[in-house]
Parts: C-alpha cells; sequence; structure tokens
C-alpha cells in the first residue's frame, strides 16, 4: 500500500495579476487616440504584472517609453494607486482619481495643438 496524499478539491491561487480595467483603458486609449491623431504618440504597450499594471507610451517603437501610466492598488490608501511617470522615471502625478492623475497628460496635447 502506497500512501497517498488527498487530491486537492480546489486548485491552488494561481498568481494574481494587476490589470486595468475596461473603464480604466477607455480613460487612457481616450487620451492616447487624441495624442496619436495630433502626431505625438505613436505606440503603446501593456503589462499585467504580480504587483502593477502598467501602460507604456512610446514616440517611436524601438525607443524607451516617453510615460508610463501604472496602476498599483497596493498605493491605494497610501499615495494612490495611479501615477503617470516620465521618460527619466520621476512622478508626474499621482493619485486616486485616473482622470485627474492623466490631466498632466492633457496639457501636453493643448501645447502639441497650439
Amino acid at each position: 500500500m502506497t500512501d497517498q496524499s488527498p487530491i486537492p478539491m480546489h486548485p491552488s491561487p494561481s498568481p494574481q495579476q494587476i490589470a486595468f480595467h475596461r473603464t480604466e483603458l477607455s480613460v487612457i486609449l481616450s487620451l492616447y487616440g487624441r495624442m496619436v491623431a495630433a502626431g505625438e504618440w505613436r505606440d503603446y504597450g501593456i503589462s499585467c504584472l504580480r504587483e502593477v499594471a502598467v501602460f507604456s507610451i512610446f514616440k517611436r517603437t524601438a525607443e524607451n517609453p516617453l510615460y508610463r501610466i501604472e496602476k498599483r492598488p497596493k498605493l491605494r490608501i497610501k499615495q494612490g494607486q495611479y501615477a503617470v511617470i516620465g521618460v527619466n522615471g520621476q512622478v508626474l502625478k499621482r493619485g486616486n482619481d485616473l482622470r485627474a492623475v492623466l490631466r498632466v497628460l492633457e496639457r501636453k496635447l493643448i501645447r502639441a495643438i497650439n
């Protein structure tokens, strides 16, 4: 007779990934589309990791991102779960209201149109 451990009824949870919700992506992609139309941005990438979701914005495909829009739910209470980060890693704006955080990038759209 062999000693067999019981088969668990529920599989162990896989590592959770943080992702943007459809409503969040709608807000981000609306701004992205306007910046593409203005000729400022050209490409984007989305990463869904264990602690952060990142929307990276590029001027040219093969470059480092101009901006990163990050969602870190663990910072929701302390600093705000959304952040816009510049090319050099500086935090341009942080908060819990995604639209308010993205206003830092909308100012650049106004300058691009003028």
